[in-house]
């Protein structure tokens, strides 16, 4: 009697479970969960919408938005020192190496050389972050930025440079930000590599 209790109570656990899983859709305001979206609108080969995750605690908000701005690759990639093709990115959105220096320091280098934006990026695959967004912080230090930063994951940077180095392209144009409450997720032209 005691067996057939045990295999009784057993089958009817697993059919509980079974029957109890709940599916709950997922919406665009789950997804968006205070991030920031762009999109690039030339070249074609990465006509797509990106995700950012904005600074934590320096900078603007993304509250402006910039139509048809060019998104330039800093020189040096990382931004640690003057930047040196300041006039490409004068009036452009600065795409920035992750590393060396803090993330406040990059983006007040790219505010210095004429940037409206700062996006920093991992630019190493190996990186434990590269799949990853960071919570961009404050360095501490006694100064703040006036423009506004996010991280973007390091995938879509690596290709975004990677695509206008091939195509021999100084810059790709975006729009940022773009509002995407109303899109259902399905809708979303997310990069193909990603998936959300």
């Amino acid at each position: 009697m005691l067996i057939v209790w045990l295999v009784l109570a057993a089958t009817l656990s697993r059919s509980i479970r079974a029957s109890t899983t709940i599916s709950i859709p997922i919406t665009t305001q789950d997804i968006i969960a205070g991030d920031v979206f762009f999109e690039i609108l030339s070249p074609s080969d990465l006509e797509y919408t990106y995700r950012l995750r904005p600074a934590k605690d320096f900078g603007s908000a993304f509250s402006e938005r910039l139509e048809g701005v060019p998104l330039v690759l800093t020189d040096p990639p990382g931004a640690c020192q003057e930047i040196r093709n300041a006039r490409d990115l004068n009036g452009g959105v600065a795409l920035i190496d992750r590393g060396e220096c803090s993330f406040l320091t990059k983006t007040l280098r790219a505010e210095a050389a004429g940037a409206l934006a700062a996006i920093i990026t991992e630019y190493n695959p190996s990186s434990p972050e590269f799949e990853h967004y960071i919570e961009m912080i404050h360095d501490n230090s006694q100064q703040d930025a006036n423009i506004p930063a996010g991280f973007l994951l390091g995938k879509n940077g690596v290709i975004i440079r990677s695509t206008l180095q091939r195509l021999k392209r100084v810059h790709a144009l975006i729009n940022i930000p773009v509002n995407l409450t109303f899109t259902p997720p399905s809708k979303i032209n997310h990069p193909p590599w990603l998936g959300w």
